[in-house]
């Protein structure tokens, strides 16, 4: 789900290298040689890149691969050097240890940049439905790694709030569409130790909502763009910064909402989405039966919230849910993949989201796509497999398995994006959003 603020998004204006149409290759590669041999750039512009994609608290798999990589070692300490890991979300939900998944980004993204590499680590839609309250994917053991010796007492005094705020909210109550927990037993099943915690963690101020909140959805490095999902053909208009703060604008929204909803009184702090929501629908309808008094700013926030179901952050084609990069047929999405990276001006798309049959990197359209999530938690997607693409120079693209390499794009089969120019020039100006460290590219 997502939501709307006005935060903009980070800007990182940097030089771009891209190959010509009239230079070639041999020359562009004596040019970077060349350039090297007088120290104008370092000894690697483009480097090294490792994207990885949906986790789903499969921390296991997740360290085995990471050293197999060679981005960490033994003790999980950044071994990487220069090089940059992407994850392009879902760290949490289904697997057993989400804590585990962000403790490590969390402390690799302070380590990396000390041997001058980077870690950037990108929303998927499971990281904004922890920070919105959709928990329909949240396990059991997730719940308990937030438990401490105060849990069990905290969960009481929660179920004693609830049952004083039934008490009197019966106007709502009694126009929700389906009635809340009735008993005691109900609802401690429904909250089991661990889960107020869970909630306080991933608000506006807690540990982890704090760090995801930072994060954006789309980063690019070098014309490559990484996300999630996808952008949609009817984002392709959008600008990359526009998408990062538009869901970090809906997620600004969704808390100041939910804030002034609890300084009401009309919800409390542990309620889910589902809850919230059903509770403003309710005292809405309240309202107009004249159950209860009219709340002109209330009514306003509430309509406000309510269409969230429209946001960037939560819709089917936004680009933390479209899965059509994996559903189109060849002759369909070819056209389409075409134009949505001719208005970015990018040459390659690296998405996660949909679980590749047979546990394997997918690559479509002549290399333009592709598709890492290949069902790490395996035990949750039979037949998956943890897997990373390494991206080398830009040029070279290898699917990397913890028994196997496969190379799917070489510098002799990739495709050169090209633009024309009187005076043609190595360089060209070009966008990444919200990346920390500037990318080594070649200078004029």
């Amino acid at each position: 789900m997502s939501l709307m603020n006005g935060v903009a998004a980070q800007r990182l204006r940097i030089k771009h290298n891209r190959p010509l149409r009239r230079v070639p290759h041999i020359l562009a590669v004596l040019c970077l040689m060349l350039t090297n041999s007088i120290g104008a750039a370092p000894a690697d512009p483009l480097g090294r890149i490792v994207a990885i994609g949906d986790v789903h608290g499969d921390f296991d798999d997740f360290v085995a691969l990471l050293q197999h990589v060679g981005l960490i070692e033994k003790q999980n300490h950044w071994t990487g050097g220069k090089a940059t890991l992407v994850q392009v979300g879902d760290l949490l939900d289904r697997g057993p240890k989400p804590r585990d998944v962000m403790d490590l980004l969390i402390t690799l993204e302070k380590d990396a940049p000390k041997d001058g590499g980077r870690v950037i680590s990108l929303l998927g839609n499971h990281e904004v439905m922890n920070l919105m309250g959709d928990l329909r994917y949240v396990t059991q053991d997730a719940y308990a790694s937030f438990a401490d010796s105060s849990s069990e007492q905290r969960r009481k005094s929660a179920y004693k709030d609830y049952l004083k705020w039934r008490e009197s909210h019966s106007a709502v109550l009694a126009e929700l569409r389906q009635p809340l927990e009735l008993t005691e037993a109900e609802w401690m099943s429904r909250h089991p130790v661990g889960f107020i915690e869970h909630r306080e963690a991933f608000g506006p101020t807690g540990s982890y909502g704090k760090w995801l909140r930072g994060h954006f959805a789309v980063a690019e490095i070098n014309g490559t763009i990484f996300l999630h999902g996808g952008i949609s053909p009817s984002m392709a208009s959008m600008k990359l910064n526009a998408i990062n703060s538009g869901i970090r604008d809906e997620i600004n929204v969704f808390d100041s909402c939910r804030q002034y909803l609890l300084e009401q009184r009309l919800i409390l702090p542990f309620f889910n989405l589902e809850e919230i929501a059903a509770v403003a629908q309710a005292e809405i309808i309240a309202e107009k039966k004249s159950r209860i008094p009219p709340n002109p700013e209330l009514e306003a926030r509430i309509s406000q919230f309510l269409h969230f179901p429209d946001w960037l952050s939560v819709r089917t084609d936004g680009p933390l849910w479209f899965r059509g990069y994996d559903q189109w047929a060849d002759e369909e999405g070819g056209p389409q993949i075409d134009k949505i990276l001719q208005s970015f001006k990018a040459d390659h798309f690296v998405t996660g989201h949909t679980v590749q049959k047979g546990g394997r990197i997918r690559d479509r359209f002549g290399g333009k796509v592709f598709l890492i999530d290949t069902g790490m938690l395996n035990s949750y997607y039979p037949g998956g497999r943890a897997s990373a693409l390494e991206i080398q120079d830009n040029v070279k693209f290898t699917a990397q398995y913890m028994d196997q390499q496969i190379v799917l794009l070489e510098p002799a089969k990739a495709s050169l994006l090209i633009e024309e120019s009187e005076e043609p020039s190595l360089v060209e100006d070009a966008e990444v959003f919200a990346l920390p460290l500037p990318v080594f590219v070649l200078e004029s």
